[in-house]
């Protein structure tokens, strides 16, 4: 609404005009716009700029009195307009321009900066670049130092150095990087083996666990948010069975294993020991050149693993080694330690045995490319176990059904023993004996008391 419909002395125009009384400059200059249209008689809404008459009958009240005051009214501020702003004549077809205001005039001063800015960033870092040089090129230096217990000049031989060029001054330029996160409801030993994949591996980034109902699509897009390229998620199922997928995110290919055998760093408590964020060296089974399907393994490992060099967070030491082997159908890892003295290998952990389910050509799905025919799930390995073990008891219980049966059976009446006869054998006939001469007669019982009584007394005496 104009301020003329409102009918607002000529005082308060000039009053709201000055530049002094105004907020801001964008308010002043919309005030100059608005007495601007009111000495045209152009209003907001869309009518012809070449009639002024109607558009004030428009904008003013209904009643005859209101048009007169709102057209005397526009008469004064169109006299008032001419002292200080210079109007369009009413015979100008073309509706007056609006100016700027201040905002849109901070906008374009604002862009204009930033341009100005990120140029000054560009040729900065043109400069920088081309004062680098690679790590061949860069010389060793020389430094010249004074011992406290020696008198030796600053510049004799033995108080000067050579400094080498330093390791990592290379440019950063494989770009991997490993999300590494797992889906709700694993166990402690999983969270510790993530912790421990996360230590080895400094290009790898966290995340927080996906839910279960979401899909493993989902994965590609929490990779691409956290601008990774490979993936180690982490799925548990029925807080017992772990399974691992490795991807290249967004198009593949990806692999899915069974995870055994895990055996964190906290556990262990091996004797090996390296530097954290140094870059590993990889060792592969010859039997991964053998087969196509362990070549696709290997070539994502070694993405997957390897630490790109230069990386901001590495460190440009090699001092232990990852160890992938085949055996059983099975993939097991190994992390080890480079004794720098006979470059021997201790253990350090963690280990863990990966169980190949299938290959897919697309990230986290897509057809399959290879499935592992010797791959038993864990709900099946336990079923076997179960239905062994139920063998086992019905087993013995048969065995004593068998016995009661035995038992109740009636036993029959042996009327003779057979094993009666065994040590009856007939003895060898004898001859009869013919006496020819008389027995001797027997002594009576009472002689030979008598005969005893004899002796003894014979002996007290000293006789006999």
């Amino acid at each position: 609404m104009h301020w003329f419909s409102m009918g607002l002395p000529v005082t308060s125009l000039r009053n709201d005009l000055n530049p002094k009384t105004c907020q801001t400059r964008g308010e002043h200059l919309r005030q100059v716009g608005r007495l601007s249209l009111i000495s045209t008689g152009r209003s907001d809404s869309t009518e012809n700029p070449s009639s002024p008459s109607s558009s004030s009958l428009s904008l003013g009240s209904s009643s005859s009195s209101s048009s007169s005051s709102s057209s005397s009214f526009i008469s004064t501020a169109s006299s008032f307009n001419s002292e200080f702003i210079v109007s369009y004549s009413s015979s100008s077809t073309r509706p007056f321009p609006l100016p700027l205001t201040c905002e849109s005039k901070m906008a374009a001063r604002g862009g204009k900066r930033a341009a100005e800015r990120s140029a000054q960033s560009k040729a900065k870092r043109a400069k920088l670049n081309q004062n680098k040089s690679p790590q061949t090129e860069r010389k060793t230096k020389t430094v010249s130092f004074a011992a406290d217990n020696e008198d030796a000049s600053a510049n004799s031989p033995a108080s000067v150095i050579s400094v080498p060029p330093p390791v990592s001054a290379g440019k950063w330029t494989n770009k991997e990087r490993v999300l590494v996160f797992s889906s709700r409801g694993i166990s402690f030993r999983t969270r510790h083996l993530m912790l421990d994949l996360k230590t080895m591996m400094p290009h790898s980034k966290a995340d927080s666990k996906m839910d279960r109902k979401d899909k493993l699509f989902v994965v590609n897009e929490v990779c691409e948010i956290k601008n990774c390229n490979k993936c180690i998620f982490f799925e548990a199922k029925k807080k017992q069975d772990l399974y691992m997928w490795i991807s290249n995110v967004p198009h593949g290919p990806s692999a899915k294993f069974l995870v055994q055998n895990i055996h964190t760093l906290a556990e262990l408590k091996m004797t090996g020991n390296c530097l954290k964020g140094s870059r590993p060296l990889l060792s592969f089974d010859p039997k991964f050149d053998k087969e196509p399907h362990y070549a696709l393994l290997k070539e994502l490992f070694t993405q997957i693993f390897s630490t790109p060099q230069y990386h901001p967070k590495s460190q440009p030491f090699v001092d232990h080694v990852f160890s992938f082997t085949i055996a059983d159908h099975r993939i097991w890892f190994r992390n080890y330690q480079i004794i720098e003295e006979d470059a021997s290998l201790v253990e350090i952990g963690p280990r863990f045995v990966l169980n190949l389910i299938k290959i897919f050509q697309g990230s986290f799905g897509g057809p399959t490319l290879y499935e592992n025919p010797h791959f038993q799930s864990p709900n099946t390995h336990r079923r076997m176990i179960r239905l062994a073990t139920a063998a086992r008891q019905k087993e013995r219980q048969m065995v004593k059904e068998i016995r009661k049966e035995k038992r109740k059976e009636e036993q029959e009446v042996m009327t003779q023993d057979v094993t009666d006869d065994v040590f009856e054998t007939p003895a060898e006939p004898k001859a009869p004996q013919v006496e020819l001469e008389a027995p001797e007669p027997r002594r009576s019982k009472k002689l030979r008391l008598s005969e005893l009584k004899k002796r003894t007394l014979m002996k007290r005496k000293g006789l006999r």
